[in-house]
């Protein structure tokens, strides 16, 4: 009686665990709380805490989008008109990195915070309007720098326990770095001039 030969189980991985679950275990969980969406139970981090954190990082990208949307029509001089541009294009990835992060929130199930009542205490980075073009320079280049260090500390939080938003957060971190590297240049070159 020669019987076919059974699979090896799954080799442990990473964190100790099989690869991959029984397919009928993943089914029946699938279908268990169905009503949260992508909240499955495999999701381990604290999700109020979570959203808590998602709401100060979306409230620091609105904050961020005003200043530099007033910076942008503020900008007055000779070497205005460039860097005029540069506040502009800023404010349009802090605009698109709010929105991915609203997105985010209500994928746990929370609600994105856009009352302006409060928006200037939740936000990490300040709204300095800065007198002149040096000024809005340096307030912008603060505020990133204020942006990389806090949005350094949520991805730390997140870890393993929410790779969604780790993800998320690392890529407006790589952004927020692009913008913080074009203000110091800008800041070099407006020097020189």
């Amino acid at each position: 009686m020669s019987s076919a030969p059974q699979a090896a189980p799954a080799k442990p991985q990473g964190g100790g665990q099989p690869f991959l679950s029984d397919i009928k275990e993943l089914r029946r969980r699938a279908r268990e709380h169905i009503s949260q969406g992508a909240v499955t139970p495999g999701y381990h981090a604290d999700r109020e805490t979570v959203v808590k954190l998602l709401n100060e990082a979306l409230a620091t990208e609105i904050v961020c989008v005003l200043r530099y949307k007033r910076h942008h029509f503020m900008a007055k001089g000779i070497h205005a008109e460039g860097v005029a541009a540069e506040f502009l294009e800023h404010a349009q990835d802090e605009q698109q990195h709010a929105d991915q992060i609203a997105g985010r929130i209500t994928q746990l199930g929370g609600a994105p915070d856009f009352s302006p009542d409060g928006l200037a205490t939740r936000s990490h980075a300040e709204y300095v309007e800065g007198d002149t073009l040096e000024d809005m320079i340096k307030e912008d280049l603060v505020a990133e720098r204020i942006a990389i260090d806090s949005y350094k500390e949520i991805i730390l939080y997140l870890g393993e326990n929410d790779p969604t938003s780790r993800r998320l957060m690392e890529e407006i971190l790589a952004k927020e770095e692009e913008h913080a590297d074009d203000l110091a240049n800008l800041l070099e070159d407006l020097g020189r001039r």
